[in-house]
């Protein structure tokens, strides 16, 4: 629970659901000398471990620098596509590279969980419950991708809005 809510709920009042609880640690003169939050997300040792997953190694939560790497493989290898194969006018290379990441990154990660760029990092997108992503879950993640600022916004599983959102992460391989 952050510093600025403790002195609110210091009194013994009911926190809200998800911030844990408030307990008062008293002297033998009982007087209130501290107070101690048991929150999951402050006992957590690594990003993932709340989500079962392991420290490191195989399936374990990717690193922000493999993710960007991804990423940045595949925006080069569509735009190659469109180049190569679409050759739009110079103005709507950007428009057409979107387009072609948007597409591929949805039918790749929906059906196996896996871009050309993740494949090539080691990582993949991987549904908490273990099933396969699907047409919907693939869709929804996409589309959150693709507005950019969704994926800023991380939890301390390192799980941006589009993951959460659509009950992934992303692991290596």
């Amino acid at each position: 629970m952050s510093p600025m809510f403790r002195p609110r709920y210091a009194s013994g009042a009911a926190l809200p659901r998800g911030l844990g609880t408030v307990s008062t640690v008293t002297e033998q003169s009982g007087t209130a000398a501290n107070l101690e939050t048991e929150d999951p997300l402050d006992s957590q040792r690594y990003p993932g471990e709340t989500l079962g997953l392991p420290e490191s190694g195989r399936g374990s939560l990717a690193s922000m620098v493999r993710r960007v790497g991804a990423i940045f493989i595949d925006w080069f290898v569509c735009m190659f596509i469109v180049v190569a194969l679409i050759r739009p006018a110079s103005t709507d290379v950007g428009l057409w590279t979107l387009l072609i990441f948007g597409i591929q990154d949805f039918l790749l990660t929906s059906m196996i969980g896996i871009t050309i760029g993740k494949r090539l990092v080691g990582i993949r997108v991987a549904r908490l419950d273990g099933r396969w992503i699907g047409p919907l879950w693939g869709l929804l993640r996409t589309v959150l991708l693709l507005l950019i600022i969704p994926a800023l916004f991380m939890n301390a599983d390192q799980r941006g809005l589009n993951d959460r959102a659509a009950n992934t992460a992303v692991v290596r391989i």
